[in-house]
């Protein structure tokens, strides 16, 4: 009785496709989507690092929330996100026209990695990779 049942299940998960996310046939890859939009303001003139092989400019954008508690005061909470440019006409676009303090609008995607800081501990970080950002009029 139970195998018969796992059986139905097998055929019904492989005709509607649910087995993929256990699947590691690489001609079977699902689609996935990481987007991220940010609409913010930028909080410091954006900084060219990296070396002339792989050149990278970075920034961050400050976004924000409105909460009201019972009492009827507000509170705003500020998030800050890291924001990270590879695109060569881009990166170039952000060095010459984004300032602090700017209203910016940042399409792109997440990504976590750890780095190392100057004490060899070890912190997590998150970063946005910019595909677009759009430069507003304050």
């Amino acid at each position: 009785m139970i195998s018969s049942s796992m059986l139905q299940i097998s055929k019904l998960m492989t005709r509607t496709g649910l087995h993929r996310a256990y699947c590691t046939d690489p001609t079977r890859i699902e689609k996935t989507v990481n987007t991220v939009t940010l609409l913010g303001r930028v909080g410091a003139d954006p900084q060219r690092r990296g070396n002339d092989e792989h050149p990278v400019v970075m920034f961050s954008v400050a976004t924000h929330s409105n909460y009201k508690y019972e009492s009827g005061d507000w509170m705003q909470k500020t998030d800050w996100h890291r924001v990270v440019v590879f695109k060569p006409g881009l990166r170039d676009a952000v060095m010459s026209y984004l300032k602090k303090g700017q209203r910016t609008m940042v399409t792109g995607k997440i990504t976590y990695g750890e780095i190392t800081d100057q004490e060899g501990k070890q912190r997590g970080t998150t970063s946005i990779i910019a595909d677009d950002v759009i430069f507003l009029q304050n």
